[in-house]
């Protein structure tokens, strides 16, 4: 039991997909200029994540092994067409900020990775909690890029003003304020762990 509640924390901190292993960047710097379209993607991700995990882990022992990828990758399109269907049906207005980013998560380098290195060699429990982890942890760090961005970047919280005299800063709207916001992220958690 010990072993599986660390396979589920592992992706929250100590693999954290973003701020240890570097995966998953692209839709981090290019989607999370608001809360709303961070926790979308975040979200999304993690549906993919956790149910690409289990289906994979379960039809291991049947999938030949000169096969595998192409499987693994038909697996993962399946779900990310899911997700963006219902998206497209029931949030459109997120569906149309995300644009190509949410066909995208087919080629993510988490899910692919998660599914070729924990669930094609572990049990479905494990694999449901090591994608249930990873996903929080992306969900997590993309969301707090997120946050500061839209509050520094437009001055507002979920489309809402914070202040009536906060000048936003414009750098932190456009990709280089992503990369300004991941770097000072990634400067706090290496200080966090020296310590």
């Amino acid at each position: 039991m010990k072993s599986l509640v660390a396979e589920f924390y592992k992706g929250i901190f100590k693999e954290n997909p973003i701020l240890v292993l570097a995966l998953g960047l692209c839709p981090t710097l290019a989607v999370s200029t608001s809360l709303q379209n961070a926790l979308g993607m975040g979200l999304s991700a993690t549906f993919v994540l956790i149910c690409s995990n289990i289906l994979i882990s379960m039809f291991k022992r049947f999938i030949p092994s000169r096969v595998r990828i192409p499987s693994y990758i038909v697996i993962i399109a399946t779900f990310v067409t899911i997700v963006e269907l219902v998206m497209e049906a029931y949030l459109p207005s997120l569906y149309k900020q995300l644009g190509i980013f949410v066909p995208l998560i087919v080629v993510n380098c988490i899910i692919l990775g998660r599914a070729e290195a924990f669930a094609s060699k572990n049990g479905v429990f494990a694999s449901f909690l090591d994608g249930l982890g990873m996903g929080i942890g992306f969900t997590f760090t993309l969301s707090i890029i997120g946050l500061i961005r839209e509050v520094l970047g437009a001055g507002k919280i979920w489309g809402y003003p914070v202040s009536l005299d906060f000048v936003p800063v414009l750098v932190f709207a456009l990709p280089p304020g992503a990369l300004l916001v991941l770097g000072l992220m990634l400067a706090i958690k290496q200080a966090g762990d020296k310590r």
